[in-house]
Formats: structure tokens, sequence, C-alpha cells
């Protein structure tokens, strides 16, 4: 299953990623310490020998089963099977493993006439002749062009955990191809996902990805670097566990969260600061260049599923929790705004093109909109939504708004389907749909707007073209030229204190 997804920009990506260096023998220590790779077997058998010593008891064990084949040889099945193990024993004396390491005199490796054949030097062995043109091909393979559609995401495959960088890419004649580049082996079942470009303490601009789990810690990882072992970073987490009979106590880090992390928000205006959700009822604000906490908000009373930053007023953060409450906190001044739901909360999303207005979207399936503007400073007001949608059948779990067309909304849920909303005037119409198994995450590309991926309980990437469906192509026909590829921006200034 694919808990998380976000589109990578273009032109973020190094064109040729590098390879990671293997851990040293510290680092792997150090590693083993923090319990951030877990060998532990908790069998109670002690059946895990070392591989050297199987050669020298397999005869003994093989013995020991043709005895217990002669002894319950009244069955034909037993005779079978004491034959079939007389046959591997003859076949293993033949081969003498015991003496396999030790050098034949005599003996020449490929000694037949073509095979002896010498040559000077690599260039002049017609058998690697296109050894150059496989490389070639491997770095071409290997390569991110400015122009590739870059999708990164978390998820679950048989019991492993895996962080997936996939490459899309559109071709001419309108079709397409989609593709795992690289991924990594993460240490517990992820939740959630943030993309940022903010390097961890030095603020140089990168290519990295938050990812939040069911541990309370927050690793950043680098996307630029292919089979890494450990994040780039790592925030807040436990630092001890100990174990005293059937008790367990544990130890975290210095203001870390003490649950499951269930949502990321990057500031793409203050680059230094992420804001994370917590099954822990609490928010907490975390400086990148001082690598730790600023601030924690306990201003919920249950579980933090979602918070997301205000695009135009930087210090403007939403929360939305499972005590049915939305939280807006203006960091400045310390002031804060609520609003009363009808369910738990799932998403939340700020228009991009009206920051005075989001959406939230709940278990029971609902969409509700809101403006902060008709907004009462008591959090326990109940204030009206701007709109109520009924969306789907059950938990809305993902919304998004198209980054270049007003009021076009999408939502996925567990009821197995991808719709599209136009919301104008507060009177949202179903524009499209689309069956997409069920789903958890989704988002529109905003280097190309018509293009929305989406994951969840199938395992699969899909990436929709919206413009496909002949309605939509109709009602948004001018969004298949807008500028998809705007010039780079210099980052902003980082907040300070």
């Amino acid at each position: 299953m694919i808990s998380s997804l976000c589109w990578v920009p273009k032109g973020a990506s190094k064109p040729v990623p590098v390879v990671a260096e293997p851990p040293s023998k510290e680092e792997l220590e150090e590693m083993l310490i923090s319990g951030f790779l877990d060998i532990s077997n908790d069998s109670d058998g002690d059946g895990d020998e070392e591989m050297e010593d199987r050669p020298s008891n397999d005869m003994d064990e093989i013995n020991h089963a043709l005895a217990a084949a002669d002894a319950l040889g009244q069955t034909s099945a037993s005779m079978n099977l004491g034959n079939s193990l007389r046959a591997v024993t003859d076949d293993l004396k033949e081969l003498d493993m015991d003496h396999y390491d030790d050098e034949d005199d005599g003996v020449e490796i490929f000694s037949g006439k073509r095979g002896g054949t010498y040559y000077p030097s690599n260039e002049l062995d017609p058998y690697l002749k296109d050894k150059d043109d496989d490389d070639e091909e491997e770095a071409e393979d290997m390569s991110i062009k400015p122009t590739d559609a870059v999708i990164a995401c978390v998820c679950n495959e048989d019991d492993v955990n895996y962080l997936k960088v996939s490459i899309y890419e559109e071709f001419d004649d309108g079709e397409s191809n989609m593709y795992v580049h690289h991924d990594i082996i993460l240490p517990a079942f992820p939740l959630c996902t943030a993309w940022l470009d903010f390097k961890p303490k030095t603020g140089d601009q990168g290519n990295f990805i938050a990812i939040g789990s069911m541990d309370p810690a927050i690793e950043i990882w680098d996307l630029d670097i292919m089979d890494e072992v450990q994040p780039f970073l790592v925030l807040g987490g436990v630092s001890e566990k100990k174990k005293k009979g059937k008790k367990k106590s544990v130890k975290y880090k210095e203001n870390s969260h003490r649950d499951a992390v269930l949502g990321l928000a990057w500031n793409k205006i203050l680059r230094n600061l992420l804001a994370s959700a917590s099954a822990d009822e609490s928010v907490k604000i975390w400086d990148l260049a001082k690598e730790a906490c600023a601030l924690t908000l306990p201003h919920h009373t249950d579980k933090v599923q979602a918070v997301t930053w205000n695009q135009d007023k930087p210090e403007v953060l939403l929360s939305g929790s499972f005590d049915r409450s939305v939280v807006m906190m203006d960091m400045r001044s310390s002031s804060r705004t609520g609003w009363s739901v009808s369910a738990d909360v799932e998403s939340l999303a700020w228009d991009p093109h009206n920051s005075n207005c989001f959406v939230v979207s709940l278990e029971d399936g609902t969409v509700q909109g809101f403006d902060i503007r008709a907004a009462s400073s008591n959090a326990d007001s109940g204030s009206k939504p701007s709109f109520t949608l009924h969306a789907h059948d059950k938990a809305v779990c993902a919304v998004s708004y198209n980054p270049s067309v007003a009021n076009l909304l999408a939502t996925g849920s567990t009821d197995k389907m991808v719709k599209l909303w136009d919301l104008s005037n507060n009177q949202p119409s179903c524009v499209a749909s689309l069956k997409a198994g069920a789903v958890f995450s989704l988002s529109f590309s905003e280097d190309n707007p018509s293009l929305l991926a989406s994951g969840g309980s199938k395992g699969k990437l899909q990436v929709w073209d919206i413009l496909s469906d002949p309605g939509v192509e109709r009602k948004y026909k001018g969004l298949r030229n807008q500028n998809m590829n705007p010039p780079p921006q210099p980052p902003p200034p980082t907040a300070t204190d």
C-alpha cells in the first residue's frame, strides 16, 4: 500500500544521483545502538546456527534421517524417503566436499582451443567491444532530466517499508511511461511525507523529503543519494529502550514526539520551518537550521492528523484533529482561532487562489469549506462552513487544489473513488470521477497542473491526466496551455528568532 506521496519540482533533482558510500563500522554500531537497524530475533528457538557449522553436520543429519527412515520402513512413503536420502549421501561422497578447496594440479581452466585466446588489452577483445555502449546506456537510465516529472512515495510491500522515487515521462504522441528510478528501505511503517529544498543546518538548496512514521521520529532523506541506509537527519525519536522483566521503559530525545507522526508540512517561504502533527495530541514546529524543535503546541485533545502552512501568510498554521476541531495559529502573535467539525479530521488544504479559504475533509465522507474572515476567536464557537459537500461514501483521506485553475478540487476516499469538484460560488458540483482503489494520498503537479497523482491500498502509483476526460477537457481546455515550467526563483530568507 502507498500511504503518502509528493511531487518533486522539475529541475530540483540532480541530473545523476550519487551512490551512497557503504556505512563505516562506527556508523553501523551507532545505528544498532540507536535501534535504527533491528536485527533481533524474537523467536524462542535456538535454531540460528552459524553457516560455517552446518557443513560438518550435514552427514550426521542425513545418517540420522536414514536411521529414522529404516525404523519407520513399514510404509512405502518411508521407504521412498530412505532411498532418496541414500542417493543424496552417495552424491555428497562422490563430490568429496571436505577437499573441495584443495588445488588440483594439472587442471587447466578454459583449456579449449578457443577459450585460451589472450588479448593484450580489453580494447582488443571483441567480446568486450560493447562495454562502453552498455555503460552509456546505464548512465542514461540513471539520469534525471530537468523536464522529467518526479514523484516520491512511501509504501509497504510484503511487510517491508520503502521510499520510492519514480519518473513519469510524457511523449509527443500522447503516450506516457512511469518507472521506479531508485528506492530506499525504511525502518518503520511510513505515514506521511513533505518535500523540502532546505538542507538542514546549512540552508543550501537541495532535494530532501521528510517522512513521518509509526515511530515518534521524523526522518529527513536526501533524494539525490541512492542506496542510502540511514537518513540525512532524524528529528526526535527514542534515545533509549529498557526492559526489566515484563516492564518496558522508553526514553525519548529532548522535545521529541511521543507517538506516531501523522502529518508534515514544510514552509515554502520560511524555508527552515517544518511542522509536524502527532498521535501524541501535539503539533511541533522544527527549526531545520538548528536541527531542533522550536515550539510545541498542545492545543488539541486528541490525535492530530494534519497540518498545513498558509502559502501567502507564512506565519499562519492550520491543524486538524480527531477531537473534531480545526485550529489556526498565528506564530507572530500566538493568537488562536478554531472551528468545530462533524467528524474526525482526515486532511486539510489552503486554497492557493484565495489565502483566506481552506477545506477540511472528514472521516464521515464530507468536505467542508471555511473562510477565516468569518471566524470567531472562540475555538468552540461552531462557526458555520461556507459549504458542506457530501463527497464520498467513506472517509475522505486526501484533498488537493489545482494550482492553476481556481475552485478545482480533487478528493480521494477509501470508497475507492477519486473525484474532481468545481467549488465556484461555494456550490460544489462533480466534474469527473475515477475508480482507483482505496485512496490514501493524492496531489496535483505544480509543474503540470493537468496531472493528478494518487496512491492507496492497491500499492500502485497512478497518474491521471485529467484532460483525458472529455468533460474536463471541455470545461478546462485552457489548462493544457498553462506554463508548465516557470523559471526557478531564488530561495527566500529563512525564519529568524
